[in-house]
């Protein structure tokens, strides 16, 4: 049974932060929202209450429905998790005089298993409006800073732990010895979840799982389904059926280039050329959710009907990652809708077929580590992450073809000119955007009244948070004049340069 740790999350913005850096340690680690039916067996190590924007002074405030003061296993608290613990001990907790957010420093530091190796000066961050005020008569001070007496905590005759600051960030500068200290020393992790025991692991139980059945997945020529299409063709070979559709929206020239480098790998690929389709139905929609589900009817549809053609499948396969299945469920419950899941929903039910998501355990930066080792290429690990919905939802108001036609023309520019410029692999995702505004200008003697093309480029981990690149300005300068000069139609190029939050990736 594979050792794992249980992140209980209240919320917090850091919770899966707090994950990726645990399966740093090579130590595999799960979510849950806080008032989910945990069970705690035998592989569980050890449990990590997250941070919250919640109070614990509030009245509905959030408590875990699992036992944690009476675990078998290690339990640190983290922040909110804390000042739980606090209150459950006796503790009071109150709206701190001087609130901490951002860097502080801890000003006295007591040995003990989860401090052994961090000592006084280290830089710590926090963010919190609460301070524990009123010392619990069981507790032991492991740490303090300036103005946080209680800045992290044991209960002595328990392995239960708490800091108030947050370890996960980089800003804490000895945050990763900490973790270290709780999840290796203190719960005895193995640390032995690599992408090798991962691949292991997954390759056997998808050849259990499937047996002799036929799989069908649906390729887009993205990171995601392509490591889960090498994972199930190393599991069970000719036996896994891969349809790759042209949409009309792909970049330019994708549909074919992508298509070569599957075969290179030995998959079983069928093309789909279906454009005309997608664009005939797409022609003047201006509102993004309903691009969206125009392009998951068809996709279904196209799909669906490639599909049949495979005799006696049994399942649909998937490259969902685990930040899909996160933001599936809420800690209060359903999420608000912020944009339509690029992973179409309702294909297995309209198909009749069972569900295999190999990757669905994995943040991104894992799945191209599992990608690396699985013998996949750069030319397909390093690509840039592309929306399922493709230029479409760059189209920022009505579709035409026309318009599609342009921003193939300046998302290759910007996207080679990356590439040539040796700026590729420092970005996390880029393209272009048409925005539905027309600018003077002045080409020759004439005067124009044209289109904005804009560029964007962001650094992330997984897309979850992410912000803007700093392009050197003569590369973004080479790039607009290109642009200008060579696409009729645009003459004004402009670079977005919003994080996220506030802002998102994409711009529909």
């Amino acid at each position: 049974m594979e050792e794992k740790l249980i992140i209980l999350d209240f919320g917090s913005q850091y919770t899966q932060l707090i994950a990726r850096r645990v399966r740093e340690l090579n130590v595999y680690c799960e979510i849950y929202p806080y008032n989910s039916d945990v069970v705690i067996d035998e592989s569980v190590k050890g449990v990590i209450l997250s941070g919250s924007p919640c109070s614990v002074r509030d009245e509905n405030a959030p408590k875990p429905k699992l036992d944690v003061l009476n675990l078998k296993v290690p339990l640190l608290g983290v922040c909110y998790g804390a000042q739980w613990l606090a209150t459950m001990y006796g503790g009071q907790v109150e709206a701190s005089k001087h609130r901490e957010y951002g860097r502080a420093n801890l000003v006295s530091v007591s040995e003990s298993p989860l401090t052994s190796g961090i000592s006084a000066g280290s830089q710590v961050w926090m963010s919190h409006g609460d301070t524990i005020t009123k010392k619990p008569d069981h507790i032991e001070i492991l740490a303090s800073t300036s103005s946080v007496e209680i800045a992290a905590f044991s209960i002595p005759d328990k392995d239960i732990f708490a800091i108030q600051f947050h370890p996960e960030v980089t800003h804490s500068t000895d945050g990763k010895r900490l973790l270290s200290n709780f999840v290796v020393n203190i719960c005895g992790a193995k640390g032995d979840w690599t992408p090798a025991h991962f691949i292991e692991s997954t390759v056997s139980e998808i050849r259990e799982t499937v047996g002799s059945d036929k799989v069908i997945l649906g390729l887009s020529g993205g990171v995601d389904s392509s490591v889960a299409a090498i994972l199930i063709h190393k599991a069970i070979g000719t036996q896994l059926h891969c349809i790759f559709v042209n949409n009309g929206l792909l970049r330019k020239n994708e549909y074919d280039s992508v298509l070569e480098s599957y075969k290179n790998l030995g998959l079983n690929v069928r093309g789909v050329d279906a454009a005309d389709m997608f664009l005939d139905e797409l022609d003047g929609v201006v509102d993004p959710e309903t691009k969206r589900k125009i392009i998951g009817r068809l996709f279904v549809e196209v799909f669906d009907s490639e599909a049949k053609k495979v005799e006696n499948a049994k399942w649909l396969a998937q490259g969902t990652i685990y930040p899909d299945v996160i933001e599936s469920v809420s800690v209060n419950g359903p999420s608000a809708t912020i944009k339509s899941h690029h992973n179409v929903g309702g294909l297995p039910e309209k198909m009749n077929l069972k569900l295999l998501e190999p990757l669905n355990t994995l943040f991104k930066d894992e799945v191209r580590k599992i990608g690396a080792e699985a013998g996949l290429g750069k030319d397909i690990l390093g690509r840039h992450p592309f929306p399922g919905p493709g230029l479409a939802i760059r189209i920022i108001g009505e579709i035409t073809r026309r318009k599609v036609e342009i921003l193939q023309e300046a998302d290759a520019i910007f996207i080679n000119g990356l590439k040539e410029s040796g700026l590729y692999d420092d970005v996390w995702q880029a393209g272009a955007m048409f925005l539905p505004v027309q600018s003077v200008g002045v080409m020759g003697d004439e005067r124009t009244y044209e289109n904005v093309i804009c560029l964007r480029a962001v650094t992330s981990l997984d897309g979850m948070t992410a912000d803007w690149v700093d392009l050197p300005h003569r590369f973004l300068a080479d790039t607009s004049n290109k642009i200008i000069n060579t696409i009729k139609g645009i003459n004004r190029v402009v670079y977005d340069i919003s994080s996220k939050p506030p802002a998102t990736i994409e711009w529909e």
